[in-house]
């Protein structure tokens, strides 16, 4: 059903003009995905953000971790969209689900900022824990399209 809107997705990524920069994106001079090293950043911080949401006196630093988190999925996310613009259907469709809970993990993380950032931080810590159940999600997602359909390395250039 979401396979001819997938395809039209990925015929357009894969017509961006990103020349040798599609293949930094994908990995090839390091033989494995970026996409995976890429994410640790904002897995890392948000995972951190959460623990500190729990010590007293340290709400300034996990609204810093909430921050960086956010600042680091752009990078991780062309290097997602760029690997999945060649992914064939099976693992396309789960791909797609994967970026969907990604967006509802930014967006709770964004609601997390924006509400500590105005002096709400119980709102705050709340939506960085719903932004954690999807980020757990959308890792199950990844893990399964990386390691139980077997999406790999790409070929060392």
């Amino acid at each position: 059903m979401a396979d001819p809107a997938i395809r039209v997705l990925q015929r357009g990524i894969r017509s961006l003009p990103l020349g040798d920069v599609r293949d930094l994106l994908r990995g090839r001079p390091l033989g494995h995905p970026l996409h995976p090293v890429l994410v640790q950043v904002p897995i890392g911080c948000w995972l951190s953000a959460a623990v500190l949401d729990v010590v007293p006196g340290a709400q300034r630093a996990a609204t810093t971790l909430t921050a960086v988190g956010l600042a680091g999925v752009a990078p991780a996310a062309i290097a997602g969209w760029v690997d999945w613009a060649d992914l064939p259907p099976e693992q396309a469709r789960v791909g797609l689900a994967h970026a969907a809970s990604n967006a509802v993990a930014v967006g709770c993380y964004a609601a997390s900022l924006t509400a500590r950032l105005h002096g709400r931080p119980l709102k705050g810590r709340l939506w960085s824990w719903g932004g954690l159940t999807a980020v757990a999600l959308t890792g199950a997602l990844g893990g399964h399209v990386a390691y139980r359909q077997a999406v790999g390395a790409h070929p060392a250039t």
